[in-house]
């Protein structure tokens, strides 16, 4: 399932809504690295690909803009192992 993720760098994080349910992906920058806080999804749309989605759209926001990335929650750092595409961003 593919959704659509609207990023919001004022409050640095990637949110959607999904069923009327909003689940996020909160990132903090230090320096030139995105460091991943919290990917969060609520029961009630669980089960659908949805971090991933959240996830995905942090990294590629951070090959965009130059930075590398820092999975700070477990499941960042779970995604990342199983994208290893990815791995050129990892700091």
């Amino acid at each position: 399932m593919s959704v659509s993720i609207q990023h919001q760098p004022e409050l640095q994080r990637f949110t959607t809504v999904v069923d009327g349910v909003q689940a996020l992906l909160e990132y903090q920058m230090r320096g030139d690295q995105l460091v991943i806080t919290h990917t969060g999804v609520p029961e009630a749309i669980g089960g659908r690909g949805i971090a991933s989605d959240l996830v995905k759209a942090a990294f590629e926001y951070a090959r965009g803009a130059g930075y590398k990335v820092r999975p700070a929650c477990s499941y960042a750092a779970a995604w990342a192992e199983r994208h290893p595409e990815y791995s050129q961003l990892l700091a």
